[in-house]
């Protein structure tokens, strides 16, 4: 693994000042070939929710990030935390490259109630995932306890519980752009990470714009490394 994210850096790098396809050349690649791919293009959900020590986070307080955010509870015995672990994976490719300062990955309880700043501050640990570009984020105190459940509603997701009192809910990784616009939707756990950070790259870069030079075939050999 260290080998593979070593390489990814190095290409990442190499190919961070060139020009880059187009996002909707990257679209059309990742619908082609990520089955569990969605593109979407509208502004992303709007949330006002804190942090386990507190401080408050506004949805507009990460303009200027791509931010691939998901939501969980902790006591979830088994999607969760895998969901959890792949965003981990994730992270660790994207903080090898020089993405790392453009990148925020965003957690977000739909089981405020049960989830208490002690549980939210040892879970990333305990999956991997590394606090300098990451959030975990609950309730504020005044907010009604379904907060974040209608939250993840309106990023698509539908709810139900169970006898035992869990939370049925699907699997999505959600990304959206420096701007604040929900662009992309990678759906259950079997999509391939290069493929989302392919995607997250092509945000980072800003590559809205189409070129008329000829590409250097820099996404043919990132993906060859996976």
């Amino acid at each position: 693994m260290r080998v593979l994210l070593a390489a990814f850096a190095v290409l990442v790098a190499g190919f961070a000042h060139a020009r880059a396809h187009t996002l909707d050349e990257v679209d059309a690649m990742l619908e082609s070939d990520e089955k569990y791919f969605q593109q979407i293009d509208k502004p992303a959900p709007d949330f006002t929710l804190r942090t386990a020590d507190g401080r408050i986070v506004r949805r507009a307080d990460l303009t200027g990030k791509v931010v691939v955010l998901h939501f969980i509870y902790t006591s979830c015995p088994d999607v969760c935390p895998l969901h959890a672990e792949k965003i981990a994976e994730i992270q660790k490719m994207v903080n090898g490259t020089p993405m790392k300062g453009q990148v925020t990955f965003v957690t977000i309880t739909t089981d405020p109630t049960r989830d208490t700043p002690e549980v939210l501050r040892n879970y990333g640990p305990a999956h991997g995932l590394d606090p300098v570009n990451w959030l975990f984020l609950t309730t504020t105190q005044d907010q009604p306890e379904d907060t974040t459940r209608k939250l993840a509603e309106a990023f698509g997701h539908k709810f139900s519980l169970s006898d035992d009192g869990y939370q049925m809910h699907g699997t999505v990784t959600h990304v959206i752009d420096k701007e604040g616009r929900w662009r992309a939707n990678f759906h259950g756990l079997n999509f391939a990470p290069v493929n989302l950070i392919t995607f997250v790259n092509a945000l980072t870069n800003n590559v809205e714009r189409p070129h008329h030079e000829q590409d250097e075939g820099w996404l043919a050999k990132l993906k060859s490394l996976f």
